[in-house]
């Protein structure tokens, strides 16, 4: 299933290219743009989607196939997955600035988590294809945003490793 089919539920407002100024005023708040100059991110948006999702709208469910990221512009977004027993557990909230299904969009494996907007939100969608033509097209601003993707990730790996550490040293350990 593509994007654009797993989105459809989704309200589409149009061309990233019209939403690069309120992408550009995240750059502050925003981790994942703390290296991107004005021209980057009116590049960036002009290979994204904009979306608008109402509350209680999941835009990521877990489990599902992903082949795009998302970009928080407005609004607020909470994350759950599901437990052992199949209960929902809110993992955390995410507002502006924050990216979403990363590592869906990069390995193609079905997603973590679930999404749900909180309040009314507006989002940025980038796909795997509009990567890969960023890569093919504007090779430093692929190399930019690889860069940022990756290390992105690799500090969420070491957080989740430093977290199950910890837990590991409070359980007690069973035989």
């Amino acid at each position: 299933m593509s994007s654009i089919e797993l989105l459809s539920h989704i309200e589409p407002l149009g061309a990233g290219a019209s939403y690069a100024q309120q992408i550009f005023d995240l750059v502050g708040r925003s981790p994942f743009f703390a290296e991107f100059e004005r021209d980057d991110i009116e590049l960036l948006a002009a290979y994204m989607t904009i979306y608008n999702a109402q509350p209680g709208q999941a835009m990521i469910r877990e489990g599902d196939e992903g082949d795009f990221m998302l970009l928080i512009i407005s609004g607020a977004v909470d994350i759950f997955k599901y437990n052992t027993q199949g209960e929902r557990q809110l993992m955390t909230s995410v507002g502006p600035g924050m990216t979403l299904g990363e590592m869906s969009m990069i390995d193609g494996e079905p997603r973590f988590a679930t999404c749900i907007a909180t309040d009314a939100i507006v989002f940025a969608v980038l796909t795997r294809d509009a990567m890969a033509n960023i890569i093919l097209e504007k090779p430093s601003l692929g190399a930019k945003l690889l860069i940022k993707l990756v290390t992105m990730l690799s500090q969420r790996l070491r957080q989740t490793s430093a977290r199950l550490l910890q837990t590991m040293e409070r359980a007690p350990l069973a035989f």
